[in-house]
């Protein structure tokens, strides 16, 4: 067996001949090691820290059932043990009563080494999976007694070393995260993050729910989180399913990012407040220059569509004072999400009024540009010193009374301006007169 491995196999063959003396001696050897390493394991099976918990656990569900098998199994392992064991100082007896043992002495030592002359009693409660059908006793040779006890050790060491690995594994890791749970639901708590007030309050209720159900059902039933290996017939091949605690800690996480973001709001509260502040005024001056500059558009600049300004953002000022409220009593975690959206919406708010105000002003963008075209071609004609020309300061002065004039027409002082400019392209680069120009008409 060895600590933690199977019995050592003995091939044991049929009575026949009768062995000879160097044949018994060989075969006592043999079964003097076997017994000692059998002996060794067993102690060390009921030595295993695994069995003892199992033995002092209140256990549940499919721990319960097989530990139940188990405890059956170990003891009618050492019944088969005291019977190897009994057999085996009756065969060490009869080759000690002689040096030379006779001819009856060599056919008794081979039947007991070799025959099924080992009775031993049934089991009290039937294990068909591992003895077989239920009987009242059964007759072994000593190595199908081994071969037995191969199988019995096998599967109690098995459910023993798979309840120790999840015991060993699991609960340690449990009251850890746990403890991590404690200090984050302590953080919480202090950003004002409690159940049934923020969504992340309920989160840590749950998980810890979780973890406390979890760490009972590891503790009274650890073989319903444990995986074999698929193809290991290995004691105790297979890894502890960590599936639960994996997601309970991964739930923990995403509450400690949510609530860490909670703190950072905690600390740059006041700039960010500052920031929004700094940004609807910003949206207000320049709606409320918009709202002067449609005034002065109106008033200046006929036959233009207009459109109208918007009054100031009253809804995101309640929401900015609403948050000044929120910093005042420290619940942060109210402000949080706030501050995030009104920072949105503040942005979207200057460029609606940044928007709104070149709208409102693009007649008079257009009335300047006119302008400024109409003085760069006077300057242009004034370089070639032709200022004076009459046609020109004609065509000059109807555009300038057109643009300078209010309300002005838009479209009427950009065709005015349009013909002083063929007017100055025609004199400066001259061509055939045409017929309104020798009339001296527009």
């Amino acid at each position: 067996m060895g600590g933690t491995g199977s019995f050592p196999d003995a091939t044991g063959r049929p009575p026949g001949p009768a062995m000879d003396r160097d044949e018994v001696d060989r075969a006592l050897a043999r079964l003097e090691a076997e017994h000692e390493a059998i002996e060794t394991s067993l102690l060390a099976l009921q030595d295993h820290a695994g069995r003892r918990l199992l033995e002092g656990a209140e256990l549940t569900g499919v721990t319960k059932d097989r530990w139940a098998t188990a405890e059956s199994a170990i003891t009618l392992l050492w019944s088969y043990f005291e019977s190897y064991s009994a057999a085996l100082a009756g065969a060490r007896e009869a080759r000690a009563r002689r040096r030379w043992p006779s001819r009856d002495d060599l056919v008794e030592l081979t039947e007991t080494l070799r025959g099924r002359g080992v009775t031993v009693a049934g089991p009290a409660q039937p294990l068909p999976d591992l003895t077989g059908p239920a009987r009242l006793s059964e007759h072994f040779t000593l190595a199908e007694l081994v071969t037995r006890m191969n199988g019995l050790y096998a599967s109690s060491l098995d459910m023993v070393v798979a309840a120790d690995s999840v015991w060993s594994a699991l609960p340690a890791r449990i009251d850890l995260l746990s403890a991590e749970l404690q200090r984050t639901r302590s953080l919480a708590y202090s950003v004002g993050v409690r159940p049934g007030e923020h969504p992340a309050g309920d989160d840590l209720e749950s998980i810890t729910h979780e973890l406390s159900t979890l760490r009972a059902q590891v503790i009274s039933d650890p073989l319903g989180f444990w995986r074999p290996a698929p193809g290991s017939s290995a004691p105790g091949g297979g890894r502890p399913d960590t599936e639960r605690y994996d997601r309970a800690a991964r739930a923990l996480e995403d509450v400690r990012s949510e609530i860490e973001a909670v703190l950072r709001v905690r600390q740059d509260s006041e700039e960010r407040l500052m920031r929004l502040r700094d940004l609807l005024s910003r949206a207000d001056r320049t709606l409320t220059e918009a709202r002067a500059a449609r005034g002065e558009v109106l008033a200046k600049i006929a036959a233009s569509e207009v459109p109208a300004v918007s009054g100031p953002p009253t809804v995101l000022h309640e929401r900015l004072s609403a948050a000044a409220e929120y910093r005042r009593h420290a619940q942060w975690h109210r402000l949080s999400p706030l501050l995030e959206s009104l920072e949105r919406d503040a942005e979207d708010e200057l460029l609606r009024a940044r928007a709104s105000l070149t709208a409102v002003t693009a007649p008079l963008a257009i009335r300047a540009e006119l302008r400024g075209r109409l003085d760069a071609y006077k300057a242009k004609v004034a370089r070639h010193g032709l200022a004076e020309d009459p046609l020109l300061m004609e065509r000059y002065d109807a555009a300038r009374r057109m643009l300078w004039s209010a309300p002005c027409d838009l479209r009427v002082a950009e065709q005015a301006v349009l013909r002083y400019q063929r007017a100055a392209a025609d004199v400066l680069v001259p061509g055939p007169p045409g017929p309104a120009d020798r009339r001296g008409g527009a």
